[in-house]
């Protein structure tokens, strides 16, 4: 086992504590905060909350674009996540110093999405290049417990990030993340001499977008150029959509919907571009062999391959990160259970504690996993592999907001629901979550070739940012009367429908990715030593 994995793995448990931590308080904060000062008590105050916390995480999730790019081509991993780590460091002390100032605190807001995801898709890579041939045996066990320690940091910063902000308020609650991070940062550093490190790919001709280019650009006796033309259409649909949207914000003009803000259009454009270009260069990328060498036009045949899988998954963290959301606010409408003997009323004292579950059970079910239900399964002649773990994980995820959204229908009629039934869906949701994410850090890295394998880990966490955008999509969605009256023609509450509705969501999407998953070639990316 490399002894550099162990500064990796400390940086990681403290960062997470230090996300998590104010991650899981962002919404609470904000419902009871000045900030939304200007909305009544109420529903509306929730809904802007919601809205503000996934546009956070939309951005947490895009910047590692950024990252990923900036490693791979110019700085390498470890100058680019120590450079970003320090400002990421800085967005906390936003948070702790502007807590009734919006300027201040959306600036921290922006700085931690840009420092937290400029790093997310290296510290996974990183950690990766330590590993070659002779050891990648190791790797799996490494990346399953990289995926624990993120876990138990989480555990730590859900379980007290809410008891300091209700008892020592906003500046404690949002500082201690703040120390932890700088602790992440230091640790971090500390390993400098020991870690491999693997140089950037500097203006490599045969690089993915130079190969895509090539593909797109090149012409063929007798035949057209439909790859290019469906690449531009995605060029042009995005140019027009911001267009739009700009035209409605400046001069009122309603050719643009209302409630599709900035981050919305942007990342509708982003992926009408991501979805069409990759379809075009996919329809011509032969027309590249021979221009460039068979293995990169192989390689970037395989990155088309992985962007489908990752599209499918994005339904999966429109659940995932709503747990931090919906079920926060959900939980507020709940009984604690002090009255009973079993409750640990000393500890948990507020819903948004119940996030605890989700870390405490990813702990203890990667490990069960492992020893117990994995080779049970292959006893009886079942191989649970990296995309059929997926696949299901999205389904079992589903089932969870089914519960989730049968609660609701009882808080909805009026009863009293203790807090501890929102143990059940964490459960589900939490299983759904160690087949899909543990298994995709496995999978990004090994299926990446090994110039991309930092774009790739920055496009798996872009998925995130599209599950987030599927939110915000419906929060809008549910602002249009006629869908609002649909809604109250099915009995069902706003949330209650909502909930039944990304569950319906999550069984569509597992179905398509079974289908495509029985098709998909893996790969073997690990460097030779």
């Amino acid at each position: 086992m490399p002894r550099q994995i162990g500064y990796i793995i400390g940086n990681e448990a403290c960062e997470r504590f230090s996300f998590y931590g104010m991650r899981n308080i962002l919404v609470p904060f904000l419902i009871s905060s000045v900030l939304l000062g200007y909305l009544p008590q109420g529903a509306d105050r929730d809904a802007a909350a919601k809205d503000i916390f996934h546009t956070f995480v939309i951005g947490v999730y895009f910047f590692p674009l950024l990252g990923g790019w900036l490693a791979d081509r110019f700085f390498g991993k470890y100058h680019t996540i120590l450079w970003f780590s320090l400002i990421y460091c800085a967005g906390h002390a936003c948070l702790a110093a502007f807590e009734n100032n919006a300027t201040g605190f959306y600036t921290g807001l922006f700085l931690i999405a840009l420092g937290s995801g400029g790093i997310k898709p290296l510290v996974v890579s990183f950690c990766g290049d330590q590993f070659d041939q002779t050891n990648k045996s190791k790797a799996k066990v490494v990346f399953d417990a990289f995926y624990w320690i993120i876990n138990f940091g989480s555990f730590f910063a859900s379980l007290l990030a809410p008891l300091f902000l209700r008892h020592y308020g906003p500046a404690v609650a949002f500082g201690i993340p703040g120390i932890l991070m700088f602790i992440a940062t230091f640790v971090f550093w500390l390993g400098r001499k020991e870690y491999v490190n693997v140089p950037p790919a500097r203006r490599d001709p045969n690089a993915f977008f130079e190969v895509v280019k090539t593909a797109l650009r090149a012409r063929q006796a007798g035949a057209g150029r439909p790859g290019l033309a469906v690449a531009m259409v995605g060029m042009v649909s995005a140019v027009v959509m911001l267009l739009l949207w700009l035209l409605s914000a400046t001069v009122s003009m309603p050719w643009w919907p209302t409630d599709f803000g900035f981050v919305i259009t942007a990342c509708l454009s982003l992926g009408v571009i991501i979805a069409l270009g990759g379809w075009g260069a996919s329809l011509q990328l032969e027309r590249a062999r021979g221009l460039h060498p068979d293995a990169a036009v192989d390689g970037v045949r395989a990155v088309l391959r992985i962007l489908i899988v990752f599209a499918l998954v994005t339904p999966f963290w429109s659940l995932f990160d709503q747990k931090a959301s919906t079920w926060i606010i959900q939980g507020r409408e709940m009984v604690i259970p002090h009255a009973s003997a079993w409750w640990p009323s000393w500890l948990i004292q507020d819903a948004a504690q119940m996030q605890a579950l989700n870390p405490l059970l990813v702990m203890l079910l990667i490990p069960f996993n492992n020893l117990v239900l994995y080779p049970a399964l292959r006893r009886m002649g079942f191989e649970p592999t990296a995309l059929r773990r997926m696949g299901w994980g999205i389904a079992i995820s589903g089932t969870s907001w089914i519960i989730a959204g049968g609660l609701q229908l009882w808080l909805d009629g009026g009863q009293e629901v203790s807090l501890a039934w929102q143990s059940v869906p964490y459960l589900l949701l939490t299983f759904g979550e160690v087949l899909v994410s543990a298994t995709a850090l496995e999978f990004a890295y090994s299926q990446a070739p090994q110039a991309m394998k930092g774009v790739i880990m920055a496009l798996w966490y872009l998925t995130s940012t599209f599950g987030s955008l599927w939110v915000l999509l419906t929060n809008a969605g549910v602002r249009n009367d006629a869908v609002t009256a649909y809604i109250a023609s099915t009995g069902m509450s706003e949330n209650a429908f909502l909930m039944f509705f990304f569950a319906a969501f999550a069984f569509a999407a597992a179905l398509a990715f079974g289908l495509y998953a029985r098709r998909y070639p893996m790969q073997d990316n690990y460097r030779v030593a």
